[in-house]
């Protein structure tokens, strides 16, 4: 069956727009062209559009899509398999955070008790929903889905002691940040200290380290404004400070 592109978009739930869109880049293009000008899609199309809303789904950036449905190797019963997994995953991930909400609001109406432990359950899964709705996309293309999946799972296995610890360790690097950054010297001893702090403080996340990683991150809360604005905010120029010193400390740049 052959589809134009308004009817293949209220087939898929997409504007025709986008699959114009999607022509233009590369990343879908039609079977052909009618006599009449129209784009004209196919069930090869069709398939390679469902992968494509699939990754879309998962946060995965439109570039990285490209590469991925468009390689020779590009194997769609094995995509259609990791999405499944990936699927599952999240669905694992929701329905914790919808039983931690049906809780709460037992609680606040007098029905039921939630102990600390499973109010901090979903606190640490909010965080994670939280940071990958804000940061997601960026951080999953840099470092790849499995470096981040290991990340969160660190995150949900934190105890509350952890938390705290890593709490603290958060405000010494900005305190220690600041104090550097009076001091002018991203090399000094103070400087050295803040990337030291920040090193503690990503293991918590982290499940290894590589300094490859670390000045890339660094590079990161540069380059990208929501991280800059947070460094940046009592300190303008506190982001570039810290990744001056954080190369500096993993000879690296960025």
């Amino acid at each position: 069956m052959e589809y134009t592109v308004q009817k293949l978009a209220n087939l898929a739930g997409v504007s025709a727009r986008t699959l114009r869109y999607y022509d233009e880049i590369d990343i879908l293009k039609p079977t052909r062209i009618n006599s009449s000008g129209y784009r004209i899609y196919g069930q090869s199309e069709v398939d390679k559009l469902q992968q494509i809303l699939f990754y879309r789904e998962l946060g995965v950036s439109l570039d990285s899509i490209k590469e991925i449905v468009t390689a020779s190797s590009f194997d769609g019963a094995a995509a259609l398999r990791e999405h499944r997994e990936k699927l599952l995953a999240k669905r694992k991930q929701l329905d914790l955070l919808l039983a931690n909400v049906d809780k709460t609001i037992a609680l606040t109406e007098g029905r039921t008790n939630m102990t600390d432990k499973e109010k901090f359950t979903g606190f640490k899964q909010k965080m994670i929903d939280d940071n990958e709705k804000k940061y997601g996309e960026e951080i999953r293309q840099k470092y790849g889905n499995e470096t981040i999946d290991q990340s969160n799972a660190k995150v949900m296995n934190m105890t509350e002691e952890d938390y705290e610890a890593v709490t603290n360790l958060e405000k010494q690097v900005l305190e220690t940040l600041a104090q550097a950054f009076e001091n002018g010297d991203p090399a000094g001893e103070l400087g050295q200290k803040a990337a030291e702090l920040h090193k503690k403080w990503l293991m918590y996340y982290w499940s290894e380290y590589s300094k490859e990683a670390h000045a890339g991150l660094a590079q990161m809360y540069v380059d990208d404004e929501r991280f800059k604005a947070y460094y940046d905010e009592k300190q303008p120029g506190g982001a570039e400070f810290l990744r001056n010193a954080i190369h500096i400390y993993t000879g690296m740049k960025g």
